[in-house]
């Protein structure tokens, strides 16, 4: 499980180091792709492997099936961590999600976000300030 919220820096190279928390639940490999509401999104490689499975199931005559495949299918890559436990984010992935020197890291669970320190504020204020409608219409769900 990731939980948690990190500030890290991205080196010239497109390196990011991720939490040692993080990587410790990360065993069996990772891939990372383009992600919703901007930011880029990391899963366990079991994870992704659960996740391409869902899209690839999906209805290829459904637009919105065929656009959020290629969204998160093509904006993938596998990733490894170096020894010093970083990540290179390709060019195109940072260009995505704004990235420039600086990154927040935040754990959500089954997966890892990467966000542009200034889009995450304004993601998470936004969430804040409708906090007590978002959990009444999940009460809904079940949650």
């Amino acid at each position: 499980m990731f939980i948690g919220q990190y500030e890290h820096a991205i080196d010239a190279k497109g390196r990011l180091a991720v939490p040692a928390k993080f990587r410790k639940a990360i065993t069996q490999g990772a891939v990372i792709t383009k992600g919703l509401d901007g930011c880029i999104f990391v899963f366990e490689a079991v994870k992704w492997r659960k996740m391409a499975q869902g899209i690839s199931e999906l209805p290829l005559t459904r637009t919105s099936a065929r656009l959020y495949a290629r969204l998160i299918l093509a904006g993938a890559t596998d990733v490894e961590f170096d020894k010093q436990g970083r990540i290179v984010l390709p060019s195109y992935l940072r260009e995505y999600a704004k990235l420039k020197t600086n990154a927040i890291v935040v754990g959500v669970y089954d997966r890892v976000e990467i966000w542009n320190k200034s889009a995450w504020v304004k993601a998470i204020a936004k969430v804040e300030d409708r906090a007590g409608e978002i959990a009444e219409e999940l009460s809904d769900l079940g949650v």
